[in-house]
């Protein structure tokens, strides 16, 4: 999740498909044109993705601003293993909030 995060941070395409499960996948993500400025990540709550376990899900709020204006994403995210490797699943958010 974090690295993930990072990846957003930095506009790590090829590292953010690379971790996408493959059913899920988009062909390519718009990163160039986000106005966003990534701020901070807060994990809220996990469940399962310990070692012997396939799914995991991570609950979490990234802030972030655009134009200016302080934004918040809060996601519950799913992740599965794929070939021995922590990928994300999907995820259900509740939109960006200004704060």
């Amino acid at each position: 999740m974090r690295s993930r995060y990072c990846a957003y941070v930095l506009a790590d395409e090829p590292y953010l498909l690379k971790t996408w499960h493959s059913d899920t996948r988009p062909q390519t993500l718009d990163l160039e044109q986000s106005q966003q400025k990534w701020l901070r990540l807060k994990i809220i709550s996990t469940e399962l993705g310990q070692a012997n376990e396939e799914t995991g899900v991570v609950e979490f709020v990234a802030t972030f601003k655009v134009n200016g204006r302080a934004e918040h994403l809060r996601e519950r995210s799913r992740f599965a293993r794929q070939n021995g490797q922590w990928v994300y699943l999907d995820g259900v958010h509740d939109g960006a909030s200004s704060g």
